[in-house]
């Protein structure tokens, strides 16, 4: 009897004990590790070009919150600052020999390629994930999607085809792209600095920042970036698209009159 007795009285004893912890049990669980996030902003949100445009050097500015200050200090975070140019789609030609003329024989067309691409990155992109990561998301020249439009021939022609068009972008200057071009100025602020061409071109173009730890994609931020023609330019420009036919025949008319001037300065007496 005395042992049931206090086999009772240890069951009351216990019986809070056990209420309470049903109680923390049946409570989520939070963590306490916020995510990282990232903010972004420009010098500016418009470029405009003049007759005298000779490019343009845009500084992005950045915020990093909630990082692991030791990951951060030993160099896991990367960052990779674009800008794209309006898509649309791009013809790449051919030239060969024929009869010792030199004409066009093949093309392909990739469809909706940035016109401009301008990169910068805490280091080369192809050492901060892995090439799976940079083609899935579109990161660096290497990894831009360029799916050929309608094309009927040997596979074998567009690896070559697409080399070809990347390497006419960088010799015109629209596509390049600095490996050391973002740098932090403090344990949460980098600064990124991208060059826009002379000939960069007109419409929105768009800014992103890819936030990387240890190789693993976080976060992205885009914003966009107008560039316009201004003055006598953007004037053409609105006659070349509103007025295709009067522009054709003032282009004529000025032809006309140029190549008759300098006739008329040029004649030999």
């Amino acid at each position: 009897m005395r042992g049931f007795s206090l086999i009772l009285a240890a069951g009351l004893l216990l019986a809070p004990l056990s209420a309470e912890a049903q109680v923390l049990l049946d409570q989520p669980t939070t963590s306490t590790t916020a995510r990282e996030t990232m903010e972004i902003g420009t010098s500016t949100s418009e470029i405009a070009i003049t007759s005298d445009f000779t490019g343009a050097d845009l500084t992005i500015f950045g915020a990093l919150a909630n990082t692991d200050q030791l990951l951060l200090a030993i160099g896991q975070y990367d960052i990779v600052v674009v800008l794209e140019g309006p898509r649309e789609n791009a013809t790449v030609r051919r030239k060969e020999r024929v009869f010792g003329i030199w004409v066009n024989t093949r093309s392909m067309t990739f469809e909706h390629v940035p016109q401009a691409y301008s990169l910068s990155s805490t280091r080369a992109v192809d050492n901060i994930t892995a090439p799976l990561e940079l083609n899935d998301r579109g990161i660096g020249m290497d990894h831009i999607p360029l799916t050929p439009v309608g094309f009927v021939g040997n596979g074998a022609d567009v690896p070559e085809f697409r080399q070809a068009f990347r390497r006419l972008q960088e010799v015109g200057g629209l596509y390049e792209s600095d490996p050391a071009g973002v740098r932090f100025v403090s344990s949460s602020l980098f600064r990124a600095t991208l060059r826009l061409p002379a000939d960069v071109p007109n419409g929105v173009h768009t800014v992103r920042a890819y936030l990387f730890k240890s190789g693993k994609f976080l976060t992205e931020k885009s914003l966009p970036l107008r560039v316009i023609k201004t003055g006598i330019e953007q004037t053409i420009t609105d006659a070349a698209h509103n007025q295709p036919i009067a522009y054709g025949a003032l282009s004529v008319l000025l032809a006309l009159i140029t190549g008759w001037t300098a006739s008329f300065v040029f004649r030999k007496s």
